[in-house]
């Protein structure tokens, strides 16, 4: 249930001023249009696409050209791009620009993800102080007038933390907002978010906006993240998986007015709506009615968890290939349930567990880069979400 506070303050990214001090996280496979307008519909924010590599929208990609599709009600369009070498980093930026794609651009130093790490990209990154001052600094030249954020975590682990630096580099280079997932990438998404350090970096960073991110499954999170660590706004990834009325709940916890959010309304009928939308949504985004319903699948524990749905219709609702089928299952359930309470808060999505990064030979032994791994450092542009 949401919590109410005094209006929060307005959030400005550059130019763009916010409604809700709120940002919907890049999740790979989940934030595309279709789930951004979702989103959108229930509350207020900036709603940032699936992360971008970089060499493959220089390179044209037809993948990555339709991701960085907008719907025309989605204003402002915001774009996420993940990449380590300052030159490609710097055209995609160009690109973005240039052609009118973005109002907003985000850059991922947050990636936790093995096969990036491997080859010192994601959160791997901002180890080496220069190449990430490189990245930053070119891509803020680039931007111009369109204001450039950046998203990273605390670190490697607890002994190899970059955050702060990263943020003072960052701040110097021009950037509009930085924002902290305050977990390290050896954790990946497991644990409790260290808060404190969102607040050491909102001390650290003094001119422009910090925004903090991990473990908001509610509003009432998000409004205690803010008032516990003087952060400027918040980031929510996992917490809206199955729960795109969350955005509606924020908007409601920071308007200050004492209106309460959707979730308090939630009965099983206005989940089944909100999943049936989705899944509508969807078709409309990939233009096919079977490859839209199967891209909804993945989404049914998320949005029935804690519901009175048997596992006989979720497994159904997990193979459906029509929104006719949709429909026809919806009408087996009851509508009328009641918003479950704690059944259906808490975690979402998969939290893994602790794990030494993997990382490139001799990456640790020192902060500057050395020549020869500039060469598979471009390996590292790979297709994962991550922050």
């Amino acid at each position: 249930m949401s919590s109410t506070v005094a209006p929060a303050p307005a959030l400005r990214i550059g130019p763009i001023a916010l409604d809700a001090p709120v940002v919907l996280a890049p999740m790979a496979g989940i934030t595309n249009t279709a789930f951004r307008r979702l989103c959108r519909e229930y509350g207020a924010g900036l709603y940032v696409s699936e992360m971008i590599t970089t060499r493959a929208l220089v390179e044209r990609n037809a993948t990555t050209l339709r991701l960085i599709r907008h719907h025309e009600s989605e204003t402002p369009r915001s774009i996420q791009l993940y990449g380590v070498d300052p030159a490609t980093v710097e055209a995609a930026v160009r690109i973005l620009v240039d052609e009118d794609h973005a109002d907003h651009i985000d850059l991922n130093f947050g990636c936790p993800v093995p096969k990036v790490t491997r080859k010192g990209g994601g959160a791997a990154l901002p180890w080496k102080l220069d190449l990430f001052r490189d990245i930053v600094t070119r891509a803020a030249r680039a931007a111009g007038d369109i204001p450039l954020t950046v998203k990273m975590r605390k670190g490697i682990d607890t002994d190899h933390l970059t955050y702060l630096d990263a943020g003072r580099i960052a701040e110097d280079a021009g950037v509009a907002a930085v924002a902290l997932h305050a977990r390290t990438a050896a954790e990946f998404y497991s644990g409790q978010a260290d808060w404190p350090a969102i607040a050491r970096l909102k001390e650290t960073v003094t001119s422009i906006p910090v925004l903090g991110n991990g473990d908001i499954w509610s509003a009432d999170d998000a409004v205690r993240m803010m008032a516990e660590t003087g952060c400027d706004g918040v980031v929510v990834g996992r917490g809206c998986l199955g729960r795109p009325w969350l955005f509606g709940d924020l908007a409601a916890a920071f308007s200050g007015e004492g209106d309460r959010g959707p979730t308090v309304d939630a009965t099983l009928g206005f989940v089944a709506a909100a999943f049936r939308r989705h899944a509508e949504l969807l078709v409309e985004f990939f233009e096919d009615e079977d490859r839209g319903c199967r891209d909804i699948r993945k989404h049914v524990a998320w949005y029935f968890k804690g519901y009175p749905v048997g596992g006989d219709t979720r497994a159904r609702f997990a193979t459906v290939s029509s929104l006719a089928e949709i429909d026809e299952l919806i009408a087996t359930l009851d509508l009328d349930a009641p918003y479950p309470g704690t059944a259906a808060e808490g975690q979402r999505g998969r939290a893994g567990t602790p794990k030494r990064p993997a990382l490139p030979d001799g990456w640790l032994a020192s902060r500057d880069l050395a020549p020869e791994a500039c060469s598979f450092l471009a390996e590292a542009e790979l297709d994962h979400s991550g922050g």
